[in-house]
């Protein structure tokens, strides 16, 4: 923001001087205590949610695809890592399998994603008071993965498996999973999927919010590309290497198959964890630094392909 400039016309100063004193700073915020870092817009605009939810369908939709297919292989071994059991060896072939069917989920799930993100994210702004920032952050990232689990979730059934070489193909995938577990199969390992997306969604998405509009303030200025992706790909890293533990127990559940080796979550942190020492001691927090790495793709394609209007 730059300096501020008062004009008025002197000609009519001498008139009413008194009107000077009297009028009303609509633009300065002065003493209020600040919780969180939060721009003041100004005059808003009128929120048009349709527009919001148009722009981040399209958007979302087209960097999921982009950074999806530049960053699969980094995701096949971090989960060839996670479903390794008892110090297995990890085959590094087939990098890009399952791409094809990833990339048919990818697109509706990323869309659906920042479709629900962005317009969520402009109404809880102009909803909630200015400290308040980060819970309007935290809500949309949130409610942005529970959307997107719908389509995410039987997506990441069918990738996990066709990358630890269960299937050949995403529809004979689909197809076989039906057949011998249902549909429910689809959907296995649903409640670890939330248990790790919904609060990675919400804390990664803070994380990068409050870090960038702090940032904006400190620099008084607007960001450019190459410093919103590095903040997007830190608040990404960050939250991807503390959930690890959760995407170790999603990836073990989804590609457990009809063996039903686990009857649930705290089953299959019990039964990891008191597993041979090989396994115990690093398979809740196996491939962390490939998730790490891995979790700043949806940042990457956040600033580079889709920048969130300053709000």
């Amino acid at each position: 923001m730059g300096p501020l400039a008062l004009a008025f016309d002197t000609k009519r100063a001498s008139q009413a001087p008194s009107d000077m004193f009297m009028m009303k700073p609509q633009n300065l915020q002065l003493g209020a205590t600040k919780f969180f870092a939060s721009v003041s817009t100004g005059e808003e605009k009128p929120f048009d949610f349709f527009r919001a939810l148009f722009d981040g369908v399209i958007a979302g939709g087209t960097a999921g695809v982009v950074v999806e297919t530049a960053l699969y292989p980094i995701d096949t071994i971090k989960t060839r890592l996670q479903a390794a059991r008892g110090g297995g060896k990890i085959n590094f072939q087939g990098l890009y399998s399952g791409l094809a069917g990833n990339l048919a989920g990818v697109l509706p799930a990323s869309a659906l994603f920042v479709g629900a993100y962005e317009p969520t994210k402009q109404k809880l702004l102009r909803t909630f008071p200015e400290n308040l920032s980060a819970l309007a952050h935290l809500a949309a990232g949130a409610l942005g993965g529970v959307a997107a689990s719908l389509i995410r979730v039987p997506t990441e059934v069918v990738k996990q498996r066709m990358q630890t070489k269960q299937f050949n193909s995403a529809p004979d995938a689909v197809r076989l999973i039906v057949s011998k577990e249902g549909f429910k199969g689809l959907y296995a390992g649903y409640g670890s999927f939330l248990l790790r997306d919904l609060p990675f969604d919400a804390i990664q998405f803070c994380i990068y919010e409050q870090l960038r509009l702090g940032y904006k303030a400190a620099a008084r200025r607007e960001l450019n590309d190459p410093e919103n992706a590095v903040i997007g790909a830190f608040a990404g890293a960050l939250t991807g290497a503390i959930t690890t533990p959760l995407d170790v127990i999603k990836t073990r559940l989804m590609t457990q198959g009809p063996a039903n080796q686990y009857r649930g979550i705290f089953d299959c942190v019990q039964t990891i964890v008191s597993s041979n020492y090989c396994e115990g001691r690093g398979s809740l927090s196996s491939s962390q630094g490939n998730r790490a790495e891995g979790t700043m793709d949806w940042h990457w394609r956040v600033n580079i392909l889709w920048r969130p209007r300053e709000h």
